[in-house]
C-alpha cells in the first residue's frame, strides 16, 4: 500500500490513515485505522499533529479540499473542547484497561508456557526410560495424563496456545506432545468421557514411541528413502506396539492407537492395510491429528504447510482416507486460522495468531507487527474486541525480512492448553 502526508486540516470521516506516533503517545487502540466521524478527527486534531499518513486505496472518501479546509479547522467551541477533552480521557481509560489485560494475557501465557515445558520434560524422562524400567515410564506416563486431562476437564472456556520452539534434536517429543494434546481436545470436542480422553492421550503420547529402535540417519533423512529405509519405518507402529507389552500396566484400549495410527480407510496404509471401520476409532482419531502435525513438520522442512494449508489440504482431499469425522471436527476445534498463521487484517496490517479460544473460534489473539513497538512490547489483538477481521493468511517466507524477525514465525509449530479464568 502507498501512503502520502496529508494535513490533519483534510482529514474527513472515511480516510485510511496512520499516526506518525509510538503507540503508547495517542489514545487509539491502533496506529492504522479508518476515522469513522468528527470526534475523531478533533481528537486527531488535539494530538498536536501536523499531518498524517493517508492510505487512497484503503479509504471510503477523498481528502477534503483546499476550499472546505479552512471551514474544517474553525476553532471549536469551549461545549465542543470539554467533549473532546472527556471523550479522550475515556479513550485512554479504555486502552489502559486493554493493555492491563494484554499484560495478564501474557501472564497466562508464560504459566501455559512453564506447564508446556514441564510436561514436555516428563515425557522426555518417560521416553528415556521405556526399555530399562518400563513399568516406571508407563505409570509416569499415567500420571502425567491424568493430570493433563484432568485440568482440560475441569474448566470448559480453553485457548489453545503457541508455544515455543523446538530443539532440532527433540523434535520426537514436540511432536508426540503436540499429538498428545491436540488428540485429547478432539476427543473432548467429540463428548468422549473422561475415561476415553485419557486411553486416547496416552495412546498418542506414545505413538512414536518405536521409532527409538529406527536408525537417527533414516529419522532425519530429508531425500527421498530408499525402499528398504521406507520399510524400516514403517515398522515403529510394530515396534511401539512391542514397547508398550513390556509393561502390563499399559491399557489394551490404547494399543491399537499405537499398531493403527498410519492405517488409512481406504485400505493404503500400514502396516496391515486394515479398511474403514477395521481401524479402532481411538486410531483413527489420531490419525487425523498425526497426519495434521506431519503436515506441518515434515521430514523436509521446505515442504511444511502453514496451519491454515495444513488443514485444508486434510479437509480437501484426504477425505478418503481418514475419518471425515474427525477432519471436520478438527477443522472446528483450531480454527479457521490455527496458531502459528501469519495473517493480513482488513487494515492491512500483518500479525501471528497466538492463541484461538475453542469458543471463540472467529476471535483469535493476534500478534501484531507494529515497527512503532519493541517486538518483546508488540500488541496483542483480541479480534472480538476490534473492529478488524482476517484477510486471508500470508506464508512465513514471503514476508518482508523485517516483519519475519518481529514476529519470528515458528519453524516447528507446538500447542498447548490454558484454561482460561
Amino acid at each position: 500500500m502507498t501512503n502520502v502526508k496529508l494535513p490533519t486540516e483534510c482529514l474527513t470521516p472515511g480516510l485510511y490513515i496512520k499516526l506518525p506516533l509510538q503507540w503508547t503517545e495517542h489514545p487509539f487502540m491502533l496506529n492504522h485505522f479508518k476515522i469513522k466521524d468528527e470526534h475523531q478527527i478533533r481528537l486527531i486534531r488535539n494530538l498536536g499533529l501536523k499531518f498524517v499518513f493517508h492510505y487512497p486505496d484503503k479509504s471510503d472518501n477523498p481528502p477534503l479540499s483546499p476550499e472546505a479546509v479552512t471551514r474544517a479547522a474553525s476553532e471549536i467551541s469551549e461545549q465542543e473542547a470539554r467533549f473532546i477533552n472527556k471523550h479522550t480521557d475515556r479513550l485512554w481509560r479504555e486502552k489502559q484497561r486493554r493493555i492491563e489485560h494484554l499484560k495478564n494475557y501474557k501472564r497466562s501465557l508464560q504459566q501455559c508456557e512453564k506447564s508446556f515445558q514441564r510436561s514436555l520434560s516428563k515425557l522426555r524422562s518417560i521416553s528415556q526410560k521405556i526399555k530399562s524400567r518400563p513399568v516406571t515410564a508407563f505409570q509416569d506416563a499415567k500420571e502425567l495424563v491424568n493430570d493433563m486431562v484432568d485440568a482440560l476437564l475441569d474448566n470448559d472456556n480453553l485457548a489453545l496456545h503457541l508455544m515455543s520452539d523446538a530443539q532440532e534434536s527433540e523434535d520426537i517429543y514436540y511432536h508426540s506432545m503436540n499429538v498428545a494434546v491436540l488428540s485429547m481436545l478432539l476427543a473432548k470436542s467429540n463428548g468422549m468421557p473422561a475415561s476415553d480422553i485419557k486411553t486416547i492421550t496416552l495412546g498418542a503420547l506414545f505413538h512414536d514411541i518405536g521409532k527409538q529402535k529406527i536408525p537417527t540417519h533414516i529419522l532425519r533423512k530429508i531425500t527421498p528413502l530408499t525402499e528398504p529405509e521406507a520399510n524400516f519405518l514403517k515398522l515403529h507402529p510394530k515396534y511401539s506396539l512391542e514397547l508398550a507389552q513390556l509393561s502390563e500396566h499399559f491399557p489394551d484400549a490404547a494399543k491399537p492407537i499405537l499398531s493403527q495410527h498410519h492405517e488409512l480407510i481406504d485400505g493404503s496404509g500400514y502396516p496391515m492395510g486394515l479398511k474403514g471401520n477395521q481401524i479402532n476409532r481411538f486410531a483413527q482419531l489420531v490419525a487425523v491429528v498425526n497426519a495434521y502435525d506431519n503436515l506441518c513438520h515434515p521430514l523436509d522442512p521446505s515442504k511444511a504447510r502453514i496451519p491454515y494449508s495444513a488443514l485444508s489440504y486434510l479437509f480437501k482431499h484426504k477425505k478418503g482416507q481418514y475419518s471425515e469425522e474427525y477432519i471436520a471436527l478438527l477443522v472446528r476445534m483450531m480454527g479457521v486460522y490455527p496458531p502459528g498463521s501469519v495473517v493480513l487484517l482488513s487494515n492491512q496490517q500483518v500479525g501471528m495468531v497466538i492463541s484461538v479460544n475453542a469458543k471463540r473460534l472467529l476471535y483469535p489473539n493476534i500478534l501484531l507487527y507494529e515497527p512503532s513497538v519493541p517486538s518483546n512490547e508488540a500488541p496483542i489483538l483480541d479480534l472480538e474486541e476490534s473492529e478488524l477481521t482476517i484477510e486471508r493468511a500470508i506464508l512465513p517466507n514471503k514476508l518482508p525480512e523485517p516483519i519475519r524477525q518481529y514476529l519470528n514465525p515458528r519453524t516447528r509449530i507446538s500447542y498447548y492448553f490454558d484454561p482460561e479464568k
